[in-house]
């Protein structure tokens, strides 16, 4: 990092999906090019050309040592010429080798301290598991080549923040793992890590498994027998937790600022609140997925390739640019 410009690395994601338009769109928005050096990772090629065709006002320039990144326009793209022509909406491995080759050399350059963060346009976990993949997705391979054993996802649009207790697993899968050690252990780890978006001590809200958190034992017992005693074992810890809460009402006390984070038990009881609440015209959403844990800031959308408009233009930008603005918040701020 000079002076207090940051150098962040982007990777396009999946070439078939919206990746390359929304990073396009985010690292052409003037105020992010003069907050940080935005380096992005993808096939120049490909990117000058969806520019051209969209009509998005952007210059790109490629440099092959991340050094000679600047801020400002024109915007650094490491070009790794490994795409041909693309066809929108399709899984292919080909383009399952592309994006993690991006994301593979990010991970490198961040490790070597030579980028001061990661954010990542979204890619397809079907074409990166044909492409031979044995990770998930990108999370799981930053923790892999990091040896980043503890770390959560934390969704956030400026007013909800959520981490999850499981979260792309089927729901009955999800519910099975529901353990008061295991709930007890993202509760802690919620609470570690919280701290690094600059929340110190973070009130938690830790909603319910059941409808009305189980309403005292009318609809199932998993709230009054697991999850009361994960949260009561957290408070003797010191940890400021508060739960089950009724999960349906549970965001509006999280809007009203009277839990700095809510833990959820599965995924779609925590990312619909945030994708309603952060919802803007076009379908798109202004937040954004944030990892921690891991020993560099790193961020996410919240959506993925959506590969049914890619192409056309019409994908709305905004977690892309909320991650990229979340990434140089954290490295600026030595997060």
């Amino acid at each position: 990092m000079t002076g207090t410009t940051p150098t962040i690395g982007v990777t396009m994601g999946d070439p078939a999906g919206i990746g390359p338009e929304i990073t396009l769109e985010a690292v052409a928005r003037e105020p992010l090019q003069e907050r940080a050096a935005l380096v992005v990772l993808g096939d120049l090629s490909h990117l000058a050309g969806l520019a051209d065709d969209l009509g998005i006002d952007v210059d790109l320039r490629e440099v092959t040592d991340v050094a000679d990144a600047t801020a400002g326009s024109p915007v650094d793209v490491v070009n790794f010429d490994n795409l041909g022509e693309v066809t929108y909406g399709e899984v292919r491995a080909e383009y399952g080798r592309a994006s993690l080759a991006y994301v593979d050399r990010a991970v490198d350059l961040v490790v070597e301290g030579r980028v001061d963060g990661l954010c990542n346009a979204p890619i397809h976990k079907q074409a990166i598991d044909r492409a031979g993949s044995e990770y998930a997705g990108h999370t799981d391979m930053m923790a892999a080549r990091t040896g980043t054993d503890r770390h959560t996802v934390l969704v956030t649009d400026g007013q909800l923040r959520v981490t999850h207790h499981s979260l792309h697993v089927p729901v009955e899968t999800a519910l099975d793992r529901v353990s008061t050690d295991s709930l007890l252990d993202t509760i802690r780890l919620t609470a570690e890590l919280v701290p690094q978006v600059g929340i110190p001590d973070p009130k938690l809200g830790v909603l319910g498994v059941n409808p009305h958190a189980g309403d005292g034992g009318v609809i199932g017992d998993v709230d009054d027998a697991v999850v009361i005693p994960a949260v009561d074992r957290a408070r003797e810890a010191g940890l400021d937790v508060h739960g089950p809460l009724p999960p349906d009402s549970a965001f509006n006390r999280g809007l009203d600022g009277e839990f700095d984070c809510m833990v959820a038990m599965y995924h779609d009881q925590g990312h619909i609140p945030v994708f309603v609440n952060s919802h803007v015209p076009g379908g798109g959403v202004r937040a954004t997925a944030v990892t921690l844990g891991l020993p560099f800031p790193r961020a996410t959308t919240l959506h993925g390739t959506a590969y049914d408009i890619a192409g056309h233009g019409t994908a709305a930008p905004d977690s892309m640019v909320a991650a990229v603005n979340a990434v140089v918040d954290a490295a600026r701020d030595g997060r």
